[in-house]
């Protein structure tokens, strides 16, 4: 069986996020991230200025720099990250966005579901809950 798949931005920033929920809250270099990640530095880059700007870390510049949570790894859940990292949880592109179909679509209601079903789940489960979970 086939699964759900998520992007290996999103796989490479929740990598990022639960290591940095494991130091919380103090400053970790973006060299020290990617090699304890076994990450692309200049990829991982990109995704820690996606997690700025989604106001989810902070950074500081400087020899004794690096990215910090902004808000305590209790306050974070899944959902948050994934979706500034994905997009929307929707399982079908065609859910929330216009579709020919959408009139007639027998799906419609079952693909919103899932997409609500996922969000519910992804938004109970605390990025805290890793650091203790990967322990």
């Amino acid at each position: 069986m086939k699964s759900m798949r998520f992007s290996t931005r999103t796989e490479y920033g929740l990598r990022a996020m639960v290591n940095l929920a494991s130091s919380y809250p103090e400053l970790k270099s973006l060299s020290v991230l990617a090699r304890e990640e076994s990450l692309p530095l200049k990829y991982l880059e990109r995704i820690m200025n996606i997690l700025k700007t989604n106001h989810l870390v902070a950074s500081q510049r400087g020899q004794k720099g690096g990215y910090v949570l902004i808000k305590n790894p209790s306050d974070i859940d899944l959902a948050e990250i994934i979706t500034c990292l994905e997009g929307s949880l929707s399982p079908m592109k065609c859910v929330g966005n216009f579709c020919h179909l959408q009139s007639n679509c027998s799906l419609k209601g079952f693909w919103e579901n899932i997409g609500k079903e996922t969000e519910d789940r992804l938004r109970g489960i605390r990025l805290n809950e890793l650091v203790l979970g990967s322990r």
